[in-house]
């Protein structure tokens, strides 16, 4: 399959944790596949709805945000940096991750301290950018709207991403924006639905290629274990 832009993504490994997340967004990464949406108590609206923002990502954290590739590299070349880099780089173990709101959305996010993970996430940015082509002008002026600080605009010209660095924060996105009702519903679901299955400890064990096809959606192309 032809991807136009790559990203380096956390994904879940095989289990049930995995199949949950699937089922609650409705598309499944790993397998290149959709999945039934779970039929769920508490919602005030439809669970396709409230995951529609997220669905086309599959569940996942970002190491590296979606890029496109050089026109010097391929994405051989990408892949093997990528399982160069994780053969260096060691496993990151959380506390564990917990739901909770950011704005209007809700994620998993980490508990406890997350320095190793930051390092983690950083050395990928500088360590696969050239791979990476610069955003044009469409996507420059789409990120420029959240109003960024002048520190994401930094971000945003030198890696082509305003939330990488020290604007890093870890989550697993759960929901697109939601109204109060709406998020607080979500909120009840999720507890019920994929908050027991969450282990702790949390471990960061390998980092995914992922590929974005025609229609918007990631793929997972191969899932690597850090090994240093």
């Amino acid at each position: 399959m032809a991807y136009h832009r790559y990203a380096i993504y956390f994904t879940l490994p095989k289990g049930p944790l995995a199949d949950l997340a699937a089922d609650w967004l409705g598309w499944d990464a790993a397998a290149g596949e959709p999945h039934r949406h779970p039929e769920l108590a508490r919602l005030t609206s439809e669970v396709a709805e409230i995951t529609e923002a997220p669905r086309r990502y599959g569940f996942h954290g970002t190491i590296k945000p979606p890029f496109r590739l050089t026109t010097a590299a391929s994405a051989d070349d990408l892949a093997a940096a990528l399982a160069a880099f994780c053969d260096a780089e060691s496993p990151v173990v959380l506390h564990g991750v917990a739901l909770g709101r950011i704005g209007s959305f809700l994620a998993l996010r980490p508990v406890g301290a997350t320095a190793a993970l930051d390092r983690l996430a950083a050395e990928a940015v500088v360590r696969l950018d050239q791979f990476r082509a610069p955003p044009d002008l469409t996507e420059l002026e789409r990120r420029r709207a959240a109003r960024l600080t002048r520190r994401q605009e930094a971000m945003l010209q030198r890696w082509g991403y305003p939330y990488v660095m020290e604007e890093f924060r870890f989550h697993m996105t759960l929901t697109g924006p939601l109204s109060e009702p709406d998020l607080a519903a979500a909120e009840a679901a999720l507890e019920a639905h994929l908050v027991p299955a969450l282990p702790a400890p949390f471990t960061i064990d390998a980092l995914s290629l992922m590929g974005e096809d025609e229609a918007g959606r990631f793929h997972q192309i191969s899932r690597i274990a850090l090994t240093g």
